[in-house]
């Protein structure tokens, strides 16, 4: 298997060998200010540390110590999965710290390494909760155990290594166990599956990164055995696990929200790498049947509380919405890598509205408390969870520090810490900007020719982006820029060098030209408050309405409403277009229904003619992002707003 690199190879999350456009890795995009930039630095400076020292204190990072010491049956805390969120921090670790070639490895990410190598066995396996004296044999529980998934997770921090630093211990350590995976599990091997994906596509990364077509193969073997009831059936069904049908024949993605979105992305990639059109095709085909149908307006997915599950088509319940963080994380990893096989702006379209929406929305200001799960409707304003303490409880009306699964945290920190490599591509006419935030580029076109540019921008507050040719060739070229989908309705502009506008539609808008230094190209984005309807076969929040601004999704909270007063007492008047208000809010017309201070009636059903008309008093409704909210303080919260 080749590598994707040329003379040096980029410093890339996601290096497919094929596909529609190239992507720009994190030494060719640099994100340089903005809402991105804060967030960057938040999880720089505060969210990583938190998360080691949360691992410590829990004891989870103490697993592999007591594990090299003999004393793991004894001393072993947490869930059997809680490897992998040590490994994603360091994925988080090494992404963060990002391209420095011959430079002496971060202290922290060496500590960190030799911890867990210790307590690789001499072939390769590695966990803390299964195989040795005293626990259960390797491999005893697939459906639940998680040990290929805690392999996938070491996978992908060994290949954030390789692709910052080159191959290190931490990337050793991780071919060592992708080595035992391909020799346990490989043909003539045990026939079965992890219960939860993920090694899939750390193998095929894997392989992109070291050349190794075992690794590659193994991938394609993990794919091609799902669906066919390998693991035993739960209470859940096997769809829980997408063991209920081949890969190549599921119509929609089912089950467990963030297993059926790893399991997609591992699908992509192996189509990618062995030119499978018809298992790409199948991706996408649950991916417009997913998104068309079982997806949130937030970007968020999964509606079901008891197994974190995807519901049935259009049942998308606000307060009930579960849309974990983690499968807004897989949902970005999932379109990115569609976008890049096939070119197609609408996956970059949903990348967007699920960053704005639930991987902003998790993490607090200060980057020291998360959300797990992600409610569009809060109907009590709940307690703070205890600061010093585990939070047992993925629900919660306000982030918690820490979580006994505590799998959010450090996926979003790995998100943040590698999302310059999700905003810009390039393929053998030029250069394609899929997302927007200040940042500077500089990437080398097909033929060796270097480009360079500059984009700044306020977005997503305004919509204006210009973007400055700092370097070119004297020959033409093309950049590309992606319109978002929520324009449509509106009027979007592309300025181009020469001062003409363009109106563009939803898509892509492109300009062709012999560029100088110093051109700009500008896209002007209709960033204004607008209602928002549902499907009406979304019952959950028939006879509501929404507020979206740009990508952003708009929420009311009850710290912003008078006398104590909770959301649903808020009513929106649709005759009238909600308008921008100070510091980010949006004003929306409507009214508040005065508090009834009769006892309740002994029962709540009525015939309508007897029905109470509520007393209503008109009142601006002051609006706030959803990303922003539970940062006051207890409250209550909706994102579906009824009508007046």
């Amino acid at each position: 298997m080749r590598e994707n690199s040329t003379a040096r190879p980029h410093v890339l999350p996601v290096a497919p060998t094929s596909g529609r456009l190239r992507p720009l890795g994190l030494d060719e995009v640099r994100i340089t200010g903005g809402f991105w930039a804060r967030r960057r630095q938040v999880n720089a400076s505060a969210t990583l540390d938190h998360c080691r020292h949360w691992m410590e204190r829990a004891g989870w990072i103490g697993n592999f110590r007591a594990a090299t010491e003999g004393r793991v049956h004894r001393d072993r805390r947490g869930r059997e999965f809680a490897d992998s969120d040590v490994y994603k921090l360091l994925e988080a670790m090494a992404w963060q710290a990002g391209p420095h070639t011959g430079a002496a490895p971060d202290a922290g990410i060496a500590a960190l390494t030799e911890t867990i190598a210790a307590a690789q066995e001499p072939d390769g396996y590695l966990s803390t909760a299964f195989g040795r004296p005293g626990q259960l044999p390797r491999y005893s529980d697939l459906e639940w155990g998680h040990e290929l998934y805690c392999y996938g997770h070491l996978i992908q921090a060994g290949v954030a290594e390789i692709r910052t630093r080159g191959e290190g211990e931490l990337a050793k350590t991780a071919r060592r166990a992708a080595d035992h995976v391909c020799a346990v599990f490989g043909p003539g091997g045990i026939e079965g599956v992890c219960g939860h994906p993920e090694i899939e596509t750390a193998l095929v990364e894997l392989a992109r990164a070291t050349g190794e077509q075992r690794y590659l193969d193994q991938a394609a073997l993990f794919i091609d055995r799902r669906g066919h009831g390998t693991l035993p059936d739960t209470e859940f069904g096997r769809a829980y696990f997408q063991d209920d049908l081949p890969v190549r024949e599921a119509t929609v993605l089912r089950g467990h929200a963030v297993r059926a979105l790893y399991l997609a992305a591992g699908a992509v990639d192996v189509a990618v790498e062995t030119r499978d059109d018809a298992l790409l095709a199948a991706v996408v085909r649950q991916w417009e049947t997913t998104v068309a149908r079982r997806t949130y307006l937030t970007g968020g997915m999964g509606a079901h509380h008891r197994d974190e599950s995807f519901g049935d088509d259009f049942v998308l319940p606000p307060d009930r919405a579960y849309a974990e963080t983690c499968a807004g994380v897989a949902s970005v990893m999932l379109g990115w890598r569609l976008l890049l096989a096939t070119g197609d702006p609408r996956y970059a379209d949903l990348a967007e509205r699920t960053l704005f929406n639930v991987v902003a929305a998790s993490p607090s200001e200060d980057g020291r408390a998360f959300f797990y799960t992600n409610t569009l409707h809060r109907r009590s304003r709940g307690t703070a969870p205890d600061a010093h303490a585990e939070s047992p409880r993925a629900e919660s009306g306000l982030r918690a520090p820490w979580f006994a699964v505590s799998c959010c945290p450090t996926n979003v920190a790995r998100t943040l810490a590698l999302l310059p490599g999700y905003l810009a591509t390039a393929d053998d006419r030029g250069v394609q900007l899929h997302q927007y935030a200040d940042a500077d580029i500089a990437t080398t076109l097909t033929g060796g020719h270097a480009v360079a540019l500059r984009i700044r921008t306020d977005y997503p507050h305004g919509g204006r982006v210009t973007v400055r040719i700092t370097r070119t060739p004297d020959h033409p070229w093309t950049l590309s820029l992606r319109v978002p989908a929520w324009t449509a309705g509106a009027t979007a502009w592309l300025v181009h060098p020469d001062g003409t506008r363009e109106a563009v539609a939803p898509g892509t808008a492109a300009v062709t030209h012999v560029f100088r230094p110093g051109d700009e190209i500008r896209l002007d984005l209709p960033v204004t408050p607008r209602w928002v309807g549902a499907d009406p076969r979304i019952d959950a929040v028939r006879g509501t309405l929404a507020v979206q601004r740009g990508p952003v999704v708009y929420c009311a909270e009850s710290v912003d409403l008078p006398d104590g007063q909770d959301v649903d007492a808020v009513r929106v008047d649709p005759s009238t277009s909600p308008q921008d208000g100070p510091a980010g809010t949006v004003l929306a017309p409507g009214a508040l229904t005065v508090r009834n201070r009769r006892p309740d009636p002994s029962w709540p059903y009525t015939p309508p003619e007897e029905a109470p008309a509520p007393a209503e008093r008109r009142s601006e409704i002051v609006l706030v992002p959803y990303h922003s909210w539970a940062n006051r303080g207890p409250s209550t919260m909706r994102v579906w707003l009824p009508t007046v």
